[in-house]
């Protein structure tokens, strides 16, 4: 790698205001190109051009990226006019420039394909090797953005036959519970309940999942719908590195929950990190069957609490910490992880109460996390140290703004959602690999200052 003189340590932003030619050298080093190249490679003399430079041809997909050019045709005609870039990217001068067609077959290659993904996992597992990534929490969210489809004209509604009055005889009812349960066991597997995906493998999940443009829409933070039509972007970010330890690519219909537990399930498979120790998620996210998910990765849940048309509970605040006799909140001191148990104290307020000798209120309470994993949490709820771990969600909200304004999330220049998510993939593993290339640098750097 070239040697960069730089004085002090810098960050993505810096990298990308390095020369060209270093920068191209730093990014393209990080990334496997061998396995993406067996796939588009040409295996026969017939049909599309041999002559063609697929290695470069993919190195040049990254540098669209990173370089943000908007079109494939701008992508073209700046190979047709700066040599210096034709040779920054890998092409020889005695190379045919691409056409937009040859980028197209490239395109649909990669989208029948599912190398990119083992490209990121490559990257994301290159990583942790090298000791850039000590996250102890990682971040969900999902962030939307729009298809370049053009969205179906709406579909007016059929009247409906006006529905029988009165209860249903025992024959009709019991032929429509029927007619229901059948109806659910033929749902497409996003369509059913979120506890459906708990027993059904990663492999399973990815497959399954919606890739078609599809209105979506969510409230703003002025608490108005938002609509647009397009996909979703689910990210699980290390709050600390930053990186994205996982990603996938939606419809825009996609409920965020219903992403959760193939994100998880990603973290297990895919990815060896052992220094994980919490998930952080918004109220979105706040289902029974997500948290049972990451107990059973062995990792603890800080999730906003999502109230559902549910009473106040009796002898407990709203975190859900047990209160005496004068409703005053114990204090949450520890959690033992042997035996899954949260310990509360008894509240300072106890301390001067006439009810305090005369053992009515208990000086200890304990809770184990396994009688509800939504509400018991470790730390528990309201603490102080679960307020700080929640704010380290913000992290994946910050990665989703580097995507959209800086590596070209939303700028989607290929029609139907198996195109798409090849636009995707390519975002999210640009992005692992520009961090990664500047991780290598600062490291580099200290090394420099040390000697």
């Amino acid at each position: 790698m070239t040697i960069i003189r730089q004085g002090s340590l810098f960050d993505i932003q810096e990298l990308y205001d390095l020369e060209p030619t270093q920068r191209f050298e730093a990014i393209f080093s990080t990334i496997d190109i061998d396995p993406i190249f067996a796939v588009v490679t040409k295996k026969s003399r017939f049909g599309r051009p041999v002559e063609l430079n697929y290695a470069a041809m993919i190195y040049s997909l990254v540098a669209r990226i990173s370089e943000r050019i908007p079109f494939i045709k701008d992508l073209v005609k700046r190979l047709r006019n700066d040599m210096i870039f034709r040779l920054d990217w890998g092409f020889l001068v005695s190379d045919i420039v691409p056409s937009e067609a040859a980028y197209s077959r490239i395109v649909t290659i990669l989208s029948e394909s599912e190398v990119l993904e083992g490209a990121k996992n490559t990257i994301l597992n290159q990583v942790i090797t090298e000791g850039f990534i000590n996250d102890d929490t990682a971040a969900l969210d999902a962030s939307h953005f729009e298809a370049k489809d053009q969205a179906p004209p709406k579909k007016e509604k059929t009247t409906s036959e006006p529905k029988k009055r009165g209860r249903k005889s025992k024959e009709e009812r019991e032929k429509w519970l029927v007619e229901q349960a059948e109806r659910e066991v033929n749902l497409p597997l996003y369509e059913k309940k979120i506890e459906e995906q708990l027993d059904v493998s990663l492999s399973e999940l990815r497959s399954q999942m919606p890739q078609d443009p599809q209105w979506g829409v969510k409230k703003n933070s002025e608490g108005k719908n938002v609509f647009w039509y397009g996909y979703k972007a689910h990210l699980l970010v290390g709050t600390k590195s930053q990186y994205i330890l996982q990603s996938l690519f939606s419809s825009g219909n996609l409920n965020d929950g219903k992403a959760a537990i193939p994100l998880l399930k990603g973290i297990q498979e895919n990815v060896s990190l052992k220094t994980l120790r919490y998930t952080t998620m918004d109220a979105g996210y706040d289902y029974e069957p997500i948290y049972e998910q990451v107990h059973r990765l062995g990792l603890q849940s800080v999730i906003a609490y999502n109230k559902r048309n549910e009473p106040e509970p009796i002898g407990f605040d709203k975190h859900f910490a047990p209160t005496c006799f004068r409703e005053h909140s114990y204090r949450y001191e520890s959690y033992d992880a042997k035996y899954e148990t949260l310990k509360y104290t008894r509240p300072k307020e106890c301390k001067d109460c006439p009810l305090a000798d005369q053992g009515i209120c208990q000086k200890v309470y304990k809770v184990k996390i396994t009688t509800d994993l939504r509400k018991y949490t470790a730390p528990a709820r309201g603490s102080k140290t679960w307020k700080t771990i929640f704010k380290r969600r913000t992290a994946v909200e910050r990665v989703n703004a580097y995507l959209k304004e800086y590596f070209q999330l939303n700028n989607v220049r290929y029609r139907t959602g198996k195109r798409a998510k090849v636009h995707f993939d390519l975002v999210t593993l640009v992005y692992n690999a520009s961090k990664l290339a500047a991780d290598r640098m600062n490291a580099m750097l200290n090394q420099r200052q040390a000697a």
